[in-house]
């Protein structure tokens, strides 16, 4: 039994054997590589899973990039899959059909009384779009934390805007009526369609809200870094998503770089010390998280294969090719001392060739 709880605490499998989940979150600091981390846990959970849906609502969206597939707004099978959807969708309110004069003025007043409300609609607008699809579970690849934590405060911030909706017709009366008269915009743009837009739109997000809240639905993956801003950010994150009552029981440290190289490197031997500094401290504050450590790979992490491989990892601890102060580990450094050797002698014949030449 304590093999297991050990292994446990360096993989996923939690996640994945959580059948009663629907949202899963992954989140952190920008650069950490949380869209290889949401693509690895889409394709882990759609092993397990009927069919899983993974959403960028990053604006700089990287899906495309690591599936090596186009994604839009409308869900997309991901090649190679049978129940595996992506979509990428700006958390912008697109404004295109809304920018005549008459509303110009209103929607202005409201947007900027309310920082975050365009988001909240448009994010409002998406959860029900998702919300009509059949999807055992959705996972988010979410944006740098402060625009998640933004998302997390979306329905205080639409109800704060529906405050201001509110104020704005008061104090208006039938004015913006005669606006939306005069400039011939029809009833879909009368202060009382807008307000139950914004209505509907805030039931949406309240009942998803709920569903954020309960631990047996949804779950936040926080992906980090081995360095002191990350780790500050994670803290951070952790203490949001805590305030806001959001279940967060995975960490998953990325880039890690293991003493396994058989010809040692100042460089090396210094990042790696620096890097188990700050491991230390996740085991220390997050001593009852289950902690994923990922290694840093010499190439980038593209397209299924790539990622399909890396996945192995998440659901068994990595282990290093080589352990310092075994027979193997000196014998393969000997062999590698020797080939290196050889390359200096072939690199010193060949200039000292040239320079005959010369």
């Amino acid at each position: 039994m304590a093999a297991e709880v050990e292994v446990l605490e360096g993989t996923v499998l939690n996640i994945l054997e959580q059948e009663t989940l629907k949202w899963v979150f992954v989140g952190g600091k920008g650069g950490v590589g949380k869209t290889t981390c949401s693509s690895i846990l889409s394709i882990l959970l759609a092993q397990v899973r009927q069919s899983v849906l993974v959403i960028s609502t990053d604006p700089a969206h990287n899906l495309s990039d690591a599936f090596q597939q186009r994604f839009t707004k409308i869900p997309t099978l991901v090649h190679g899959f049978s129940n595996l959807y992506a979509m990428e969708v700006d958390p912008k309110m697109e404004e295109d059909n809304l920018s005549d004069e008459g509303l110009e003025g209103f929607l202005s007043e409201l947007t900027n009384a309310i920082p975050g409300v365009d988001e909240a609609m448009s994010f409002a607008e998406m959860l029900k779009l998702v919300q009509t699809m059949d999807y055992s579970v959705i996972v988010f690849d979410t944006a740098p934390t402060g625009h998640t934590l933004r998302l997390l405060q979306f329905p205080s911030t639409l109800e704060k805007g529906l405050e201001k909706v509110m104020a704005l017709k008061n104090r208006f009366g039938g004015i913006f009526s005669q606006a939306t008269r005069l400039f011939g915009l029809g009833d879909e743009f009368n202060e009382d369609a807008m307000l139950g837009k914004l209505e509907g739109m805030k039931d949406v997000i309240e009942q998803v809200n709920k569903q954020f809240k309960d631990p047996d639905l949804t779950t936040f993956v926080c992906v980090c870094i081995p360095e002191f801003l990350s780790l500050y950010e994670t803290e951070r994150l952790v203490q949001e998503l805590t305030k806001f009552e959001i279940d967060a029981h995975n960490i998953i440290i990325n880039q890690v770089i293991f003493d396994e190289e058989a010809v040692e490197s100042k460089l090396l031997k210094a990042r790696i010390k620096m890097q188990q500094k700050y491991i230390d401290q996740f085991y220390l504050l997050y001593d009852d998280f289950h902690i994923t450590k990922l290694p840093l790979l010499p190439e980038e992490v593209c397209g299924v294969e790539a990622l399909k491989k890396l996945s192995h990892h998440f659901v068994t601890p990595y282990k290093p090719s080589l352990t310092r102060g075994t027979v193997e580990e000196v014998q393969q450094r000997i062999s590698t001392l020797r080939l290196q050797l050889e390359e200096a002698e072939l690199e010193l014949e060949r200039l000292q060739k040239g320079k005959e030449e010369a």
